[in-house]
Parts: C-alpha cells; sequence; structure tokens
C-alpha cells in the first residue's frame, strides 16, 4: 500500500484545503455565484479529503496500513448501505409528510463525501482505540 501513498506533508497540505474550501462552500451561499463555482468547490473539497485519506502518518508502519486498510473496508461497505438505504428512507418519510415525494437517488459527490467522511473516521477511532 505503500507504493500508493503520498508522504506526510500532504496530509498537511489536505487538511488547509479541505477547511479552506469548505469555508469557501459555506460563504457561497450568502452570494450569488456562477453555476461552476459550486461543482468546481465540491471536486476540491473531495480532493483534499482524499489527500488526507491516502497521505502516510508520522509513524507509518505495518500496524497504521492494517488500520487503514480496515477502514477503507468498513467504508465501502457503510456507503454501500446508505446508497441503498436513504433514498427508501427519504421517499418514505415524505410519503408520510408530502403524498408528492418521489424516489430520489444521489449524487457522486454525495457518496463520495460519505465514504471519505466515514473512512477517516474510521481510521481516527481505529488508531485512538489501539494505542
Amino acid at each position: 500500500m505503500n507504493k500508493f501513498q503520498l508522504s506526510n506533508k500532504f496530509k498537511k497540505i489536505g487538511y488547509y484545503a479541505t477547511f479552506f474550501i469548505f469555508g469557501l462552500m459555506i460563504a457561497k451561499k450568502f452570494f450569488d455565484e456562477p453555476i461552476w463555482v459550486k461543482p468546481l468547490l465540491s471536486g476540491l473539497l473531495l480532493v483534499g479529503m482524499l489527500l488526507i485519506s491516502i497521505s502516510k502518518d508520522r509513524e507509518e508502519d505495518e500496524f497504521i496500513e492494517t488500520l487503514r486498510a480496515q477502514s477503507y473496508r468498513i467504508a465501502f461497505v457503510l456507503a454501500i448501505l446508505y446508497s441503498l438505504l436513504q433514498p427508501i428512507i427519504n421517499y418514505g418519510v415524505g410519503k408520510l409528510f408530502n403524498a408528492d415525494e418521489k424516489l430520489v437517488g444521489f449524487t457522486y459527490f454525495e457518496v463520495l463525501f460519505y465514504m471519505l467522511v466515514v473512512q477517516l473516521m474510521i481510521f481516527w477511532q481505529l488508531k485512538r482505540l489501539n494505542r
């Protein structure tokens, strides 16, 4: 897995990029922006989170690699379950309150964002529990 990982300095770049872009996404709510801004910021946010996810830790060893692989597996399974169940739940709740509710899927951004957030949270939690 080390062949596909970035050095530790990219983790810091990912943190800065993610928080800066997330701030921009909140700030754009107060301004009128061109239509291309939202997809650009969404894509850059995913890239920032991906940098955090695939960057090495300071002390990268086989145990950390195992925890990272385990977190990717858990995030993958949870993202699939979330993608399958959440539209059905939204549809059911919508039918309770509004008769015009339609079954709507997810965008790629929602699925990838959910997967990266879950992977990072599970990896950090596994690291914390195993120290």
